[in-house]
C-alpha cells in the first residue's frame, strides 16, 4: 500500500522539530506543503522535490500528495505547528477516501500553543482553549460565540491567526468581547515569531491588548482570574500548595 505522511514540523527551527519529524523528512522523496514552510525545511532537507501550493490552495497540496504517493514515491505533506490543530490531518483524511489505496500517518509536531507558552512561561498551566479568529472556514458569529463561552467558564485562551492585512480589527473586536465578561487587568501576553528571527514577546493587561499590533505570526493569550506576571513571565497556577 502507498503511503504519505502528514508532518507537523513546529514553530520553525529545525531544533524544535520532533526527532521522528525529522526521521520521516529524511526518508521521503517529495515534500508537499505551502512555501513558507518548504522554505524552512530547504536546508536540512536538501536533494529532496518540493512541491508547493499557495495559500487557500489546501485541498490541490493534499491530491498533489495523493498523486506522488499513488505513483510509488515516499511522499510527506508539512504543516506548520501540529497538523492536527488547524493543520493539513483532517483534510488529508477526508480526501483520502477518494485514495484507498492510500495510507495516512500523521506525526505530531509542537504546535504555536506550547511552544509560544513556553516563551511566555506557563500561562496554560490550568484548563485551556485554542480560538482561531480566522473568519476564512468559521463564520464570525461562531467565533464571537466561542470567544464568550470560553471567557465565561474562565478558561486561559489562545488565539491562533489574531489579525492579517484583511483583519486588522479583529484582535480588537475579540478582546472588547472579552471585557465584556473579564477584568481589564487580565494578564494577557502576545508570542511573536516563535523560534524565527525576531522572535520576541510581550505582556500586557487585556484592556491594552485590544490596542496592539499583531499579525499571522503571532500568537495571543489571555489568562484566566488567576493568571499573574511572575519575573516578566506569565504564570497560570495549576493550585498547587506552596
Amino acid at each position: 500500500m502507498n503511503k504519505i505522511y502528514v508532518v507537523g514540523i513546529g514553530p520553525g527551527a529545525y531544533e524544535q522539530m520532533t526527532i521522528r519529524a525529522a526521521e520521516v523528512l529524511r526518508e521521503c522523496e517529495v515534500i508537499v506543503g505551502y512555501t513558507v514552510y518548504t522554505e524552512l525545511l530547504e536546508r536540512h532537507f536538501p536533494g529532496k522535490e518540493y512541491k508547493t501550493a499557495p495559500m487557500r490552495r489546501e485541498a490541490a497540496r493534499c491530491r498533489m500528495a495523493f498523486e506522488e504517493a499513488e505513483k510509488g514515491r515516499k511522499t510527506a505533506v508539512v504543516c506548520s505547528g501540529d497538523a492536527g490543530i488547524y493543520g493539513m490531518a483532517g483534510l488529508m483524511y477526508e480526501l483520502g477516501e477518494e485514495y484507498p489505496g492510500t495510507e495516512i500517518e500523521v506525526i505530531p509536531g509542537v504546535t504555536a500553543a506550547l511552544s509560544g507558552a513556553a516563551l511566555l512561561g506557563a500561562p496554560l498551566g490550568h484548563d485551556c482553549c485554542f480560538i482561531s479568529l480566522s473568519d476564512l472556514l468559521t463564520p464570525w458569529e461562531a467565533i464571537e460565540d466561542r470567544l464568550l463561552k470560553a471567557a465565561q467558564a474562565d478558561l486561559a485562551i489562545v488565539l491562533y491567526n489574531p489579525s492579517s492585512k484583511k483583519r486588522k480589527d479583529y484582535l480588537k473586536r475579540a478582546c472588547e468581547l472579552l471585557l465584556s465578561v473579564k477584568s481589564g487587568d487580565t494578564v494577557c501576553g502576545v508570542a511573536r515569531r516563535i523560534a524565527r528571527e525576531g522572535e520576541d514577546f510581550t505582556l500586557a493587561p487585556l484592556s491594552e491588548l485590544k490596542e496592539m499590533q499583531t499579525d499571522m505570526f503571532s500568537t495571543v493569550f489571555i489568562g484566566n482570574k488567576e493568571t499573574k506576571a511572575v519575573g516578566g513571565k506569565m504564570v497560570t497556577p495549576r493550585g498547587y500548595k506552596i
